[in-house]
């Protein structure tokens, strides 16, 4: 299921963050509250938190294998998927570094037309 998402503010361009975990990870359970602070403090920033077996029709053809793996989309495009060691600090600056100066977009095909799903659903 995906949670409940901030609004973007006009003064930062618009990002989405998306932790792609599962309800049987333990680690994804202690993440998830790291994962909403950070929500609070970056309001200008869309927070999701996806189940990639309740959603799988929407992470579907990726198949996510370690947990917690991040989408993070800059002005609609993916600018960072991959797994994150699950420590508040590390997504915090992650997240910084991307409002600071958004990474060049993600060539991957799929990766893409996920945010696109994920963007379509907020």
């Amino acid at each position: 299921m995906i949670g409940p998402m901030s609004s973007p503010s006009s003064q930062a361009p618009s990002l989405l963050i998306a932790c792609l975990c599962a309800q049987w990870c333990g680690t994804c359970r202690d993440y998830r509250p790291q994962f909403e602070q950070l929500q609070a403090e970056f309001g200008a920033a869309r927070f999701a938190w996806v189940d990639v077996e309740d959603e799988a029709d929407l992470v579907d053809p990726i198949d996510v294998e370690d947990f917690p793996t991040l989408l993070i989309a800059s002005e609609g495009q993916a600018r960072f998927f991959g797994t994150l060691t699950p420590h508040l600090e590390t997504l915090r600056r992650l997240v910084q570094s991307q409002l600071e100066s958004p990474s060049p977009p993600l060539v991957g095909a799929t990766v893409q037309a996920l945010t696109q799903r994920l963007l379509a659903r907020a």
